[in-house]
């Protein structure tokens, strides 16, 4: 069975939301551990258990942003996984916001940029799925292709 990537449109855009993803965890996994949470005051962790940014900042990078480069890899390459680790990519960016919030008990407005990062990467693997056609549709006739 074929994968339907042949929506050359829709695979960049996953591609550049995976590389996003990938570039800018590798960023906050740095900012985490090597900047000791870029200036974020330790008493943010109070409610968690964590004393340090040095876990969190592990499991961003290693979990969030391996995930966003395994799929962007995928992607690029147009391996048969790419939607299955897109997908799990943008799930795994949505539970880490969560998870975060949740934790954190703070709000910042990064939190709502990568929560939408992830809506955007699963609303894409599911219109290169056929099943958001109409965002497939509307996508490629702006472009100038066919559906």
């Amino acid at each position: 069975m074929r994968l339907p990537l042949s929506d050359r449109l829709l695979l960049r855009v996953l591609s550049g939301l995976t590389l996003f993803g990938a570039i800018s965890a590798a960023a906050g996994a740095w900012l985490a551990i090597g900047a000791h949470g870029a200036g974020m005051p330790l008493e943010y962790l109070e409610h968690t258990p964590f004393d340090s940014f040095l876990i969190p900042g592990l499991v961003l990078g290693v979990v969030v942003g391996g995930t966003q480069a395994a799929a962007a890899v995928a992607a690029i390459t147009r391996t048969r996984i790419a939607l299955l680790l897109s997908a799990i990519a943008g799930f795994g960016m949505l539970i880490w916001i969560f998870v975060e919030i949740a934790m954190l008990r703070q709000y910042s407005w990064l939190q709502a940029l990568y929560f939408v990062h992830g809506c955007s990467e699963l609303l894409v693997v599911l219109a290169l799925l056929g099943l958001v056609p109409s965002l497939a549709r509307s996508w490629s006739t702006s472009q100038g292709s066919t559906p």
